[in-house]
This record gives structure tokens, C-alpha cells and sequence, in this order.
């Protein structure tokens, strides 16, 4: 049986959020588990201490190895096999190229910014002593 795959996101990100969505009801891969990263400080932290900044990218956790922003989403996007949504689809196509991530990525975090920064809401890093949730 496979390991379970945690996979954590920014909720005050509407991308990130209506992303994570769309995995937890449609992405169907197995195993798999969806956590807001502004609702779980203390394993955000501790990612955040290990040099994993979710202001920089979402989280993955796989196997025990972890990737971080462009290669979390690229290997969910190749883990999608079947998707029973079309926009689900689309971006399964577009993000399992690895290249194509990562030349896109950069516009993701910057559209994750602009739309915390439209909703007042901060995108520092994340350390123990911050105040960013």
C-alpha cells in the first residue's frame, strides 16, 4: 500500500484554494491528503525551519520526500490520471511538464500575492515568531 501524500496550501490563496479543492473532489489520487497550511502553524513551522516556505510555493510531502512550489505541482499533475473536471484536465496538461512548471510557476506566485495583497492579507515568510496567520 502506498504512503499517504499530504499536500499543503495557502486558504487565503483563492488559486491555491479552489486548486486544492478540485484535487480533494476530483484529482482521485489515491492516498492523498489536502491541509491549509494557515490552519496547521506548528507543521508549518517546522517545514518553514527545514527551508520550506509556503509563501514561496505549496508543500508536498510524498514517500518522506518533500518538493516545494513548481515541482509540488508538477508531480501532482502527473499523479492525475483520470480527472472528472475539465479545468481539472487542463491544468493536469499543462503542469506535468516539468519544464512548462517551471517556466510558469513564477506567474502563479505572483498572482497568489497580488490576490493576498487585494484581500489585505500578508505574504511574509512564515517563521515561529511571525504574525502571518
Amino acid at each position: 500500500m502506498p504512503d499517504k501524500s499530504l499536500f499543503i496550501y495557502d486558504g487565503d490563496c483563492p488559486f491555491c484554494n479552489h486548486f486544492a479543492q478540485l484535487l480533494e473532489l476530483k484529482s482521485s489520487i489515491p492516498e492523498f491528503e489536502i491541509v491549509d497550511g494557515r490552519k496547521n502553524l506548528p507543521l508549518l513551522s517546522q517545514l518553514y525551519n527545514q527551508g520550506y516556505d509556503l509563501n514561496k510555493g505549496a508543500i508536498l510531502i510524498s514517500n518522506e520526500n518533500i518538493m516545494h512550489g513548481a515541482d509540488a505541482i508538477n508531480w501532482i499533475c502527473s499523479e492525475i490520471k483520470e480527472p472528472s473536471d475539465s479545468l481539472l484536465e487542463v491544468l493536469r496538461i499543462i503542469f506535468k511538464s516539468n519544464k512548462r512548471t517551471h517556466i510558469l510557476f513564477p506567474f502563479l506566485l505572483w498572482g497568489r500575492r497580488l490576490s493576498l495583497t487585494l484581500k489585505g492579507k500578508i505574504w511574509q515568510p512564515v517563521s515561529e515568531n511571525s504574525q502571518f496567520f
